[in-house]
C-alpha cells in the first residue's frame, strides 16, 4: 500500500505537469548548476529519481542531451528524492484517510483530467501514509525477532553488511525513497539506530541505480554512459562516505534530537554533500566515464542545425542557412534508405534506433524549414530569393517522401521476417541491382544538391529512365516467376511493393534535381 501510494501520487503529479517536466527536462539543462536544481525539482514533484534518471537516459539516447548535462542532472535528482523520506520524517499518519477522502471527492466530481490527476495526488499521498501507518504497527514485533536484531547490529559493526542490505533491497523494489522512508518508520518505532541505517541508506543509493542500468540495455553508448554514470557517482558517494562514517553520523545527529529526522536528513546530507564535492568536477568524472564504457557516440543531432532565428533580418545570409539544413536533411534521407534497404536484404547489423532517429529528424527539419523560409518571406526579400527560398520547400518536401518510402520499406523487411517470407536468389539479384541503381541516383543528386551544380543534376533525368526500364522488367520477370509457381505469392506482394517504393524514390530524386535545373 506504502509503494502504490507513493507512485500513485507520482504518477498524479506528473499527470497534473503535463508534458511540462520533460520539456524542462530538455531545454534548461545547458548549466550544470541549473541541470542539477532542475533534475532536484523535477524528481521531488514525480517522486522517483528512477523516472527521472529513465527520461535522461532516453534523451541522451535520441541526442536531446549531452553526458555532462545528464551528470548534472543525476546529481539533482539523487537530491530530488529525498524528499519522501522527509515527509515521512514529519509523521502525518493522521492525514491519510482525509487525505484519501478529499481526494476521491476530487477524483468523482472533477471534469477535466488535470483536476482528476490532482485527486490521485490526494489519494497516493493518503495511502502513502496510511501504508506507513500499517507498517509501523506491523514492524512492532520485531523488536524481539533475534534475525532481525542480528543484522542490525551487524550493519552497525560492520557497515558493508549495511551497504549489501540497503542495496539489493532497493535494486529489488526499485526506490530508494521506499527504503529510506521505511527506515524513518523503523525508526520512529525504535526499531533501528542512526548508526545502523546509515551505511543502508549509502547502499539504498546504489541500489536505485539499477533502474537506469536496465533502462540503458539495448540504446546507445552515449545512454549507457548516462546510466553507469548514475552508478559511479552513488558508488563514489559510499566509497568516500564510508571512512568518515563516524564524522557524518555526528553531522546527521546533530541535525535533529528525534532519530527518524536524523535519519531522513542523513539522507538528504549525504546526496547534497556528494553533488557539492563532485560537482566543480563534472568534466572530469564525464570523462571517466567515457573511458570505462568505450565506444563511438553514434546520436543524431536533433532539430534544425543552422536554421538561425538571428539571421532573419538578412535574408540572404538566412537562404543560404536554409540550403545547409536542406543539404543536411538530404544527407539523412540518403543515409536511411541505405540502412533501410540493407535491413531488407538480410543485414542482421543494421541500428534500429538510428533508423527511427533519423526518420524523426527527417520529419522535424521539413516542417523546421517550411516554418524558417515562411518567417524570412516576411522581411522583404527579392524575386531571386523568393524563388530560391520555394525551390527549397520544394526539395525539402520530396526528401521527406524520400523518408516515407524508407520508412515503409523497413516496415516491408519487419514483416517479411515476421511472416518468414523466402525470396528466390534470382529475387534478391535483381533487387540488389534495382538497389544499387536508386543509391547511385541518390548520391548524384546529393552531390548535385550539395554544390548547387545543374549539370550534376542533369545527369539523374536519364538515370531515372533507366530505373523505370528496370522497375518494368523486373515487374514482369517475377509475374512470370509466380504464373510458373516458382516464387511463394506473398513474397511475390512484399517484392512488387518493394520496387513500388524503390521507382518513386528515384521520381523523387528526379523532382529534386529538376528544381536544381529551373
Amino acid at each position: 500500500m506504502f509503494l502504490y501510494g507513493m507512485f500513485r501520487m507520482g504518477d498524479g503529479l506528473q499527470e497534473a505537469a503535463g508534458s511540462k517536466m520533460r520539456r524542462i527536462l530538455e531545454t534548461l539543462t545547458g548549466n550544470r548548476f541549473l541541470a542539477v536544481l532542475v533534475g532536484m525539482i523535477v524528481t521531488a514533484i514525480i517522486q522517483a529519481s528512477g523516472a527521472t534518471t529513465v527520461m535522461v537516459v532516453s534523451f541522451v539516447n535520441a541526442g536531446l542531451m549531452t553526458l555532462e548535462q545528464a551528470i548534472g542532472v543525476i546529481a539533482g535528482a539523487n537530491i530530488g528524492t529525498t524528499i519522501t523520506a522527509q515527509l515521512v520524517a514529519f509523521r502525518l499518519e493522521r492525514a491519510a484517510l482525509p487525505a484519501i477522502g478529499l481526494g476521491m471527492v476530487v477524483r468523482l466530481l472533477g471534469r477535466k483530467k488535470r483536476t482528476k490527476s490532482i485527486g490521485d495526488v490526494f489519494i497516493g499521498f493518503g495511502m502513502l501514509f496510511l501504508g506507513i501507518s500499517i507498517m509501523g504497527g506491523a514492524l512492532s514485533a520485531l523488536k524481539t525477532y533475534q534475525p532481525f536484531i542480528n543484522l542490525m547490529l551487524n550493519s552497525q559493526r560492520n557497515p558493508v553488511v549495511g551497504v549489501v542490505v540497503g542495496m539489493v533491497f532497493t535494486a529489488a523494489i526499485q526506490s530508494s525513497s521506499a527504503s529510506t522512508s521505511l527506515l524513518v518508520t523503523m525508526a520512529s518505532k525504535g526499531l533501528i539506530s542512526l548508526g545502523a541505517a546509515v551505511p543502508i541508506i549509502f547502499g539504498a543509493n546504489i541500489g536505485t541505480t539499477s533502474t537506469a542500468l536496465v533502462a540503458s540495455v539495448g540504446t546507445s553508448v552515449a545512454a549507457k554512459r548516462a546510466a553507469m554514470a548514475h552508478f559511479f557517482f552513488n558508488v563514489f558517494g559510499t566509497l568516500l562516505f564510508l571512512p568518515l562514517l563516524k564524522i557524518f553520523e555526528a553531522a546527521a545527529a546533530a541535525t535533529s534530537t528525534d532519530v527518524a529526522r536524523q535519519i531522513a536528513n542523513a539522507h538528504t546530507l549525504f546526496n547534497v554533500s556528494v553533488t557539492l564535492i563532485l560537482l566543480p568536477f563534472m568534466n572530469t568524472f564525464a570523462a571517466i566515464i567515457k573511458k570505462v564504457v568505450r565506444g563511438e557516440e553514434n546520436y543524431v543531432e536533433r532539430g534544425a542545425k543552422y536554421l538561425d532565428p538571428r539571421l532573419l533580418k538578412t535574408p540572404f545570409t538566412a537562404a543560404l542557412q536554409v540550403r545547409k539544413e536542406v543539404v543536411r536533411m538530404a544527407k539523412l534521407c540518403q543515409e536511411n534508405f541505405s540502412l533501410a534497404a540493407a535491413m531488407f536484404l538480410g543485414d542482421g547489423k543494421v541500428d534500429r534506433r538510428r533508423l527511427a532517429d533519423v526518420e524523426s529528424v527527417i520529419d522535424e527539419l521539413e516542417e523546421a524549414i517550411s516554418s524558417y523560409v515562411a518567417k524570412i518571406s516576411q522581411n522583404g526579400i527579392s524575386d531571386e530569393q523568393a524563388k530560391t527560398l520555394t525551390s527549397a520547400i520544394n526539395v525539402a518536401t520530396d526528401l521527406e517522401r524520400i523518408g516515407d518510402h524508407s520508412t515503409a520499406i523497413v516496415e516491408m523487411a519487419d514483416y517479411r521476417a515476421e511472416h518468414n517470407l523466402p525470396f528466390s536468389e534470382e529475387a534478391i539479384r535483381e533487387l540488389n541491382d534495382m538497389v544499387q541503381k536508386v543509391q547511385s541516383v541518390l548520391a548524384i543528386t546529393v552531390n548535385a544538391l550539395e554544390k548547387d551544380d545543374p549539370s550534376l543534376a542533369a545527369k539523374v533525368a536519364g538515370m531515372d529512365d533507366a530505373i523505370d526500364r528496370l522497375e518494368k522488367e523486373l515487374r514482369a520477370k517475377h509475374i512470370r516467376r509466380l504464373n510458373q509457381g516458382i516464387c511463394y505469392p506473398a513474397s511475390g506482394v512484399v517484392y512488387l511493393e518493394l520496387l513500388t517504393h524503390l521507382e518513386r524514390i528515384g521520381d523523387h530524386a528526379v523532382n529534386i534535381a529538376e528544381t536544381l535545373m529551373a
